[in-house]
C-alpha cells in the first residue's frame, strides 16, 4: 500500500510565516493534558488554516483506532500506533481506504528485552504495508544505555526517525535535562531526525505545579550547541536555561534553522501558547 495522496486542503490564506518555524508544533490537541473530544479537534485544525500563523502548525496527531472516525478529514495525519509491529498495516490499510493523507507514524518499542529484534520487527511490519516512504518516528524507553544505543542504530540503520518524550503527566517522570542531552546527542551522532512530544508546548523551561518542564527553545538550543561541536554537557546546561533572551542569543545566527533540520517538531495540545511565546519574545511578528 502506498501512502495515500494528500487531498484537497482549505485555502490558506497567504502567510508570511518565517520559513524556520514552520511546522514546529503538531496539534496533538486530543492527547493529555488537552484531552479536547476528536471533532471539536480536528474542526479547531481545520478553522485554524485560516489564520495568519497557520504554518507555524504541521500534522494533526491521533491514535490508530481514531482513523475511523475522522474520514474526509482533509489534513496531514500523524498516526500513533497504539499496539505493537503487527498492529501497523490495519491502520495503514484503513487511512488509504479513507482517503485520508498520513504524513508520519509514531511507534514506541515495548520489548524493552529485545528493543533491536523489536525495531527490525517495526521496520519489517511498515514494508510489509507498502508503507515504508512514509516518515516512522520510533520511541524508545528509557536512559541512554548501550541497549538503548543499540536499538538507535537500528533505528538509523532502517532509515527511520527517534521520537523523544520530554513530558509527564507525573512531573517525577519527566526525563532530567542530561537524559535528553544524551538523546539528542545520540541522535545527531547517527545524523537521525527526531520529534518530540509531551510536556513541551512553553518556549521557555519552567516550574509548573512543582515539577520541571522543559522548553523548546532549550531543546532547539541544546540540538544547535551538539550540533556545533559542543557537549553534552553544553546541551544539558542549555535545557536548564530559564531566560528566554538568554535562548534566542543562543539561536542567533541561523540556529534555528540549523537545530530544524534535525528537530522537526513536537507534538502539542495546545498550539497557541508556542505561539504566544514566539511573539512575546519576538521570534515572530504578531500579524494579527
Amino acid at each position: 500500500m502506498s501512502p495515500s495522496p494528500a487531498p484537497s486542503e482549505p485555502t490558506r490564506r497567504a502567510s508570511a510565516w518565517p520559513e524556520e518555524w514552520r511546522g514546529l508544533v503538531d496539534d496533538a490537541a486530543i492527547f493529555p493534558p488537552g484531552d479536547a473530544p476528536l471533532h471539536e479537534a480536528t474542526a479547531a485544525h481545520t478553522a485554524r488554516r485560516e489564520e495568519w500563523w497557520a504554518d507555524l502548525v504541521g500534522s494533526f496527531v491521533l491514535r490508530d483506532t481514531d482513523l475511523p472516525l475522522v474520514r474526509g478529514f482533509g489534513g496531514p495525519l500523524s498516526v500513533v500506533v497504539t499496539g505493537g509491529a503487527g498492529q501497523l498495516a490495519g491502520p495503514l490499510g484503513a487511512a488509504g481506504r479513507l482517503g485520508l493523507h498520513v504524513a508520519a507514524v509514531e511507534i514506541a518499542v515495548r520489548d524493552v528485552d529485545d528493543p533491536v529484534g523489536n525495531v527490525r520487527r517495526i521496520d519489517a511490519a511498515l514494508r510489509a504495508a507498502g508503507a515504508d516512504d512514509v516518515p516512522l518516528y520510533v520511541e524508545l524507553p528509557g536512559p541512554v544505555t548501550p541497549t538503548w544505543l543499540a536499538a538507535a542504530d537500528e533505528v538509523a540503520a532502517c532509515g527511520h526517525r527517534l521520537k523523544l518524550r520530554l513530558g509527564h503527566v507525573d512531573h517525577d517522570l519527566v526525563p532530567g535535562s542530561a537524559t535528553v542531552a544524551g538523546w539528542v546527542d545520540a541522535a545527531l551522532d547517527r545524523e537521525t531526525p527526531f520529534k518530540a512530544t509531551a510536556g513541551l508546548h512553553r518556549a521557555v523551561r519552567h516550574e509548573p505545579q512543582g515539577g520541571g518542564a522543559h522548553g523548546f527553545l532549550n531543546l532547539l538550543a541544546a540540538t544547535r550547541a551538539l550540533w556545533d561541536g559542543g557537549t553534552v554537557d553544553d546541551a544539558t546546561a542549555a535545557l536548564e536555561v530559564r531566560d528566554g533572551a538568554a535562548l534566542t542569543a543562543a539561536l542567533a545566527g541561523g540556529g534555528v534553522a540549523s537545530a530544524r533540520r534535525w528537530f522537526t517538531s513536537f507534538g502539542s495540545c495546545s498550539v497557541t501558547e508556542p505561539l504566544d511565546d514566539l511573539i512575546a519574545l519576538v521570534l515572530v511578528e504578531d500579524n494579527a
